[in-house]
């Protein structure tokens, strides 16, 4: 029973430390001793008394890593909506964002990144270009490909 449960965690879990953990606890359940786990794994003889006890008192879970992240400043349905807000407008910028967030739901993030990973989730470049030059004349523009149209012809070469 307890094999079965190492094997799975083992095959399931994408953490290198969870995985080294469970195997120091599998290989002593196999009948290793303390001194021939220590330099296959690299590990301590308290390491493998630790996960030892761990994993007995508290299952599987005793052999997870502890920390969980910090609790995020949006819930997943207030995130959503800045998503959809974001899609919906056409021009933005990372200030508009952040009095928006701070105004409707109270938030201000500590770090930008998580503005721009707000942008990112909404499929959004924030490295947006101007929509238009505002110096650029049509007329000034027509002129010099008049006046140019010669030069950018190309003889067809052989």
């Amino acid at each position: 029973m307890w094999m079965q449960l190492l094997e799975d965690f083992i095959k399931n879990s994408k953490e290198p430390r969870e995985i080294k953990r469970a195997t120091a606890v599998k290989m002593l359940l196999c009948g290793y001793k303390h001194e021939e786990i220590m330099p296959i794994l690299g590990v301590s003889s308290g390491f493998i008394s630790t996960y030892k006890k761990s994993f007995f008192k508290m299952g599987i879970d005793g052999l997870k890593l502890g920390h969980k992240g910090s609790k995020g400043y949006l819930d997943d349905i207030q995130r959503a909506e800045v998503i959809e807000w974001l899609q919906t407008k056409d021009r933005w910028t990372l200030n508009e964002l952040e009095h928006h967030i701070a105004s409707k739901y109270g938030v201000t993030f500590f770090s930008k990144q998580s503005y721009y990973d707000l942008f990112d989730a909404a499929s959004i470049s924030w490295k947006k270009t101007q929509a238009s030059n505002p110096k650029y004349d049509q007329e000034l523009v027509d002129s010099k490909k008049k006046r140019f149209v010669n030069c950018w012809r190309r003889d067809d070469l052989k």
